[in-house]
């Protein structure tokens, strides 16, 4: 990777932190009333453990498919060639927590199988049309991630 690669990814994850800070922000103060669902979907809060640095990490992102057992997040990070860095913590330590809908659960996360995948990207692009738009930006298959809600 040359220099000028390296300063262009700074450069987008010091964008993605700066719109995660907005988001928390916009959301603090209207009180959980603005950005709540973006591009339809709810805004959820995962809680990692930093697989290198053992700390309390925490990313708002999409959930375009969700239920009473499960919800399903997309690591897309834009359609970037890298893995973003909360998939790679989940993948770590795959116990953590979301907060969805006000109610903070804990949750065991997986990478969908194969055929998993297939059954869900269709749903995934029909609730936000983007996903599909960021597969054709990489060429990495874009892991679709299962968090088990548990009890």
């Amino acid at each position: 990777m040359d220099n000028g690669q390296m300063n262009g990814n700074a450069l987008k994850d010091a964008g993605a932190k700066l719109m995660n800070l907005a988001h928390r922000v916009v959301l603090t103060v209207s009180g959980n009333r603005l950005l709540a669902k973006p591009f339809g979907m709810p805004l959820v809060e995962l809680h990692t453990t930093g697989r290198k640095s053992g700390l309390p990490r925490s990313c708002f992102l999409t959930a375009p498919v969700h239920d009473a057992n499960r919800v399903v997040l997309v690591a897309s990070k834009g359609g970037d060639d890298r893995h973003p860095d909360w998939y790679q913590n989940l993948k770590a330590h795959p116990d953590a927590e979301l907060v969805i809908n006000g109610d903070r659960r804990k949750i065991h996360a997986r990478t969908a199988t194969p055929q998993e995948r297939a059954e869900l990207w269709p749903v995934i692009t029909a609730a936000y049309k983007g996903y599909a738009d960021y597969q054709t930006r990489t060429s990495r298959e874009i892991p679709v991630v299962i968090c088990e809600l548990q009890p």
